[in-house]
């Protein structure tokens, strides 16, 4: 398409932001940032307490050697005790003087940590608005609300950029560089083929191999959207293909629905299963640290494997009864991955080098405590470098991987915001407002509905990130205020954080991905999806909240 004359641009090259998104998002975060104070007083000093600087103690003057008047009508001792008198009223009124400074100083203080937190409120549900509506990608969203930050004064630059600073976004960021590897080295192909071979000769079985190849991939490789889109979906649509399974032609039903199905439910599962096997979990176990409860990488493994395990066995098998596939024997499939795995030849030296540092990370994690407290971040670290001393990793690969550097720019500036509102009492201020609608119900009733509050108003979002970063803390806060064990409610509202995705084809970065294979029709995916959610709840807070006793959470 030729540009007309004095055009700089035609609209079909446009690489800028989508206009009509842009401005009402635009609108919407100045309409908070200047209404927000207006509309909202500050609160009462025991609603928000704000982050006042302590008082600093006024210096004491240096005491001064003071001669006696010569005053022969007055006897020494009442000349004495006229002069202590005068100096403790003095020392009294200073004492006064400087606390009541101090008073209105904190006072002071609060009253603009309540504008500070109002602003940074503002540029927060903004963000957010445009992670969902998508004006820009989500980093370049994530950047100019940095910016904003830093520009309209409501943080200071240094304050604006703490985020990069964090090492749970770099653990994330590590994880996807150590998941290129399983690709890279076709190690995660094999995986899949191997337990195909094994459980493929029923669909169910079928099924049953590609879950224990997610669950197996999912401590090393964060991105849910690189498991079930880049190792899960590829084996999978080549199998319904080899059995006539085609979406659009009437074929679907044989094989590709149900594979799709529980490919994708499957995958919301060993998400929620380990710490780092979704890029939101980090950001859940910062929130909570935030909140001073501590989630470890063995905690969230430990308190998840039960209901974890099961969930993972009874939702395919609820699928195939619910939906049974029209093919239910596949002998074939056993042959299609032997026939694939001698395409693959014998495990080569980088597979190997691959599954060591897998193994090394694993151990590392899990036994950070008897290592000395390592941190998780370190264990990462530790895997990279061996990855690039051996050649299983190049830079090159380490700077191709588009999608760490992206998540690195967007979770630190999702994590710098929700930090700065708790160190600016905007969450506790909203966890103890809540709290007091939840009282006198037993924390286990107040939990049990903010819980399932949390895990419906997924439908409004279309990222797992997104929700936890606007409404995890927030929850969180309640239910400790309600009185629920602070580790167990963490911990379970970051198991939801990941379960609920499962209800709609948006839900979750591999939702569009496998929707898009054309295999199920929306109103199937709601409806699975939701009854998927059901099943999820009723086993994780059911047989998990069993698991959770013995493990003493509660």
């Amino acid at each position: 398409m030729k540009v007309a004359a004095g055009e700089s641009m035609s609209t079909a090259n446009w690489q800028g932001a989508k206009v009509g998104r842009a401005v009402g998002t635009l609108a919407l975060g100045l309409l908070l940032y200047f209404g927000l104070p207006k509309v909202a007083p500050v609160p009462d000093a025991k609603a928000f307490a704000g982050q006042p600087a302590p008082a600093k103690p006024a210096p004491a003057a240096p005491a001064k050697e003071s001669k006696p008047a010569l005053n022969p009508a007055a006897p020494p001792a009442a000349l004495s005790e006229a002069e202590s008198k005068a100096k403790a009223e003095a020392d009294i009124r200073s004492k006064s003087e400087a606390e009541a400074k101090a008073k209105a100083a904190a006072e002071e203080k609060r009253r603009a940590d309540w504008v500070t937190g109002l602003h940074l409120f503002a540029i927060f549900v903004t963000t957010i608005v445009g992670i969902i509506l998508k004006p820009l990608p989500m980093g370049a969203v994530a950047m100019i609300a940095m910016g904003v930050t830093a520009v309209s004064g409501t943080l200071s630059i240094a304050d604006s950029l703490s985020g990069f600073s964090d090492v749970v976004i770099w653990l994330i960021v590590l994880a996807f560089f150590i998941s290129r590897g399983f690709v890279k080295t076709g190690l995660g192909a094999r995986i899949a083929y191997n337990f195909m071979a094994l459980l493929g000769r029923r669909t169910i079985g079928l099924s049953y191999g590609l879950a224990a190849t997610d669950l197996v991939l999912s401590p090393a490789i964060p991105s849910n959207t690189a498991r079930a889109g880049g190792i899960i979906m590829p084996v999978m649509t080549s199998l319904a293909r080899a059995y006539g399974s085609n979406p659009g032609d009437g074929t679907a039903r044989k094989i590709g629905s149900f594979l799709t199905l529980t490919s994708y439910q499957v995958d919301c599962i060993t998400s929620a299963m380990f710490l780092t096997a979704m890029a939101a979990n980090p950001l859940a176990q910062k929130l909570a640290g935030d909140l001073k409860v501590t989630i470890t990488w063995s905690s969230w493994a430990l308190a998840a494997l039960v209901p974890g395990l099961v969930s993972l066995l009874v939702v395919p098998l609820i699928i195939y009864k619910l939906y049974r596939p029209e093919i239910t024997e596949t002998p074939e499939a056993v042959e299609i991955a032997k026939a694939n795995l001698a395409t693959l030849g014998p495990v080569n030296r980088q597979e190997r080098m691959m599954l060591g540092v897998f193994a090394l990370l694993l151990i590392l994690w899990i036994f950070a405590k008897q290592l000395g407290d390592l941190n998780a971040t370190t264990a990462a670290l530790v895997g990279l470098a061996v990855l690039l001393l051996s050649g299983v990793l190049t830079w090159d690969d380490v700077k191709a991987e588009t999608g760490a550097w992206d998540t690195l720019v967007w979770f630190a500036a999702l994590v710098m915001m929700a930090s700065f509102l708790n160190k600016l009492g905007m969450i506790p201020w909203f966890s103890k407002s809540m709290g007091g609608m939840v009282q006198g119900k037993g924390w286990i009733a107040a939990f049990l509905v903010l819980a399932l509050t949390y895990f419906y108003s997924h439908y409004f979002f279309a990222s797992n990130t997104a929700h936890v970063a606007s409404m995890y803390a927030a929850f969180l806060g309640v239910s400790i205020a309600a009185g629920a064990p602070p580790v167990l409610a963490a911990l379970v509202l970051a198991f939801f954080s990941n379960l609920f995705a499962g209800m709609t084809h948006y839900g979750t970065g591999p939702a569009p991905v496998l929707f898009g294979t054309g295999y199920v029709e929306v109103g199937t995916w709601w409806r699975m999806g939701l009854l998927i959610s059901v099943v999820n709840i009723v086993i994780w807070v059911g047989l998990g909240g069993l698991w959770w006793k013995a493990l003493g959470l509660w």
